[in-house]
């Protein structure tokens, strides 16, 4: 690629390489998302790759990044594939190039799929990291390309699975389990404190019994939970046991009652959580629902927020920390509206926004003029260059260097200024926060908020509410609004 550069006379501006990094998408691409903003910035003029399945794999992905370039006005080349993005017969290509690359990957994806399905049913481990075992490399064996691994049991972890599943045999619950462990210092595989799925996960998992479990979630990287599979392989592994099948066995028959009565349904519908912050570590706060009894015998229920990290990880990571939601939910409400109905103190925030905007433009004007006295100065230096090269006092390989290296310059320069320009010909009123229309939103959400949809409500809240803090005392500290 460096070759042939040099060879059409290009200026190499950057490299963008996603080594190790798989093409099948454009997510997780640091070196592709850069090269991208750099386009947009106008920083080169055209993009070189070697195939164009270096860009992508997905024929979707790959047309709408070249069409970002071309609106760009970076043109867009294949050293191997020889064709031009900007002719209809090009961009045909480019199509079909596409559609063989998608092609080629999803039977590739196909075939490791189905290999590693038979290796499942063989029971053969196919990879990952779990609690109790370790994977170890299997000598002398050269039938894959790829080195073969296999389980082998870690004593040490070994009997703190053990301990999991007595635990819940013996009557603990998922939050009691998670509490303790994370209390006597344990950490999951990843080094991690507990969490209640972490235990859920152990314990719902055949891998402890000797079997293999295989395709349970098809596609996670795309589908997440919607990819549940209710058919999965499970085969007889060829790993080693850690509890027997009478744990397990007792286990599943109390996680199967358990899954069956308990009520996951709130009174409530806890609009604020995620948005409210725990006052000590600052983690999103979550529902809980605590049942008390009066003195008839008649249950009834208190509602309150509480810090997400207790609840799903134990005291050994935080407190509860919980506030009551009949407290803090009209409190938030009656702050907005007050708010509201202080239309100088709404104006107060908008002056000071719009004073620090009429600061940046008097910035921006003075980068202005830097920026013309730098291309005005670039200027003067190419024409002493050629002065130079007309005198024989300069190489032409030396010219050619020199003038290069301000003509990037000056590119970089004007695409500033081009965009200072744009900034300071838009309409200020596009710029400056609508004083009525925050009333507006703010009056609505607080008057309607109680007709909402529990759906309709969180929406509104995590639209308009960047977070609210709580102080030790368990009251409303502060309600920062991503409105201004």
């Amino acid at each position: 690629m460096r070759q042939y550069a040099k060879k059409e006379g290009y200026h190499i501006y950057k490299e963008y390489k996603d080594e190790g990094i798989s093409g099948k998408s454009v997510e997780n691409r640091p070196d592709l998302k850069q090269m991208r903003e750099d386009a947009k910035k106008g920083l080169f003029q055209q993009v070189t790759v070697w195939k164009i399945n270096r860009i992508s794999r997905k024929q979707l992905d790959l047309l709408m990044i070249v069409d970002e370039l071309k609106k760009h006005g970076v043109a867009f080349r294949s050293y191997t594939e020889q064709f031009e993005t900007e002719t209809p017969m090009g961009q045909f290509a480019l199509q079909m190039m596409g559609a063989v690359a998608e092609l080629e990957r999803n039977q590739i994806v196909d075939n490791v799929k189905m290999g590693m399905k038979q290796r499942a049913r063989q029971g053969k481990w196919n990879g990952g990291v779990v609690l109790g075992y370790d994977v170890v490399e299997v000598k002398g064996s050269t039938q894959r390309k790829r080195k073969e691994t296999k389980l082998a049991v870690n004593d040490k972890e070994a009997s703190l699975v053990r301990r999991i599943f007595e635990y819940y045999a013996s009557g603990k619950g998922l939050k009691a389990i998670t509490n303790e462990l994370n209390h006597l210092g344990y950490k999951s595989k990843h080094g991690k404190p507990f969490s209640v799925n972490t235990i859920k996960t152990i314990l719902s998992n055949p891998l402890y019994i000797g079997k293999i479990r295989f395709n349970k979630q098809e596609d996670w990287n795309i589908k997440r939970r919607k990819g549940s599979n209710n058919n999965p392989i499970i085969a007889e592994g060829e790993h080693e046991a850690i509890i027997t099948d009478e744990l397990w066995e007792q286990v599943q028959s109390r996680y199967g009652t358990a899954n069956k009565y308990h009520n996951r349904v709130f009174f409530g519908s806890f609009p604020f959580t995620g948005v409210l912050r725990c006052p000590q570590c600052g983690h999103g706060m979550v529902a809980q629902r605590a049942t008390r009894k009066r003195a008839n015998g008649e249950r009834y229920y208190t509602l309150y927020y509480q810090c997400g990290q207790f609840a799903n990880k134990g005291s050994a990571v935080c407190r509860a920390n919980s506030i009551r939601a009949d407290y803090v939910e009209p409190e938030i409400l009656r702050r907005i509206q007050e708010f509201v109905n202080q239309p100088q103190l709404i104006e107060d925030v908008m002056n000071r926004l719009n004073g620090k905007q009429k600061v940046d433009k008097g910035a921006l004007i003075d980068e202005l003029k830097q920026i013309d006295k730098e291309i005005s100065d670039l200027a003067r230096k190419k024409s002493k260059y050629f002065k130079l090269y007309e005198e024989d006092m300069l190489e032409v390989h030396l010219l050619k260097e020199r003038v290069g290296e301000l003509a990037e310059q000056e590119t970089a320069l004007l695409k500033r200024k081009s965009d200072i320009e744009n900034m300071l010909n838009s309409e200020d009123d596009d710029k400056s926060m609508d004083l009525a229309r925050i009333r507006e939103i703010l009056g609505e959400f607080t008057l309607l908020f109680d007709q909402m949809s529990n759906e309709r409500k969180k929406q509104l809240v995590h639209a308009l509410i960047s977070h609210i803090t709580v102080n030790d005392d368990r009251k409303i500290n502060k309600i920062e609004l991503k409105l201004i």
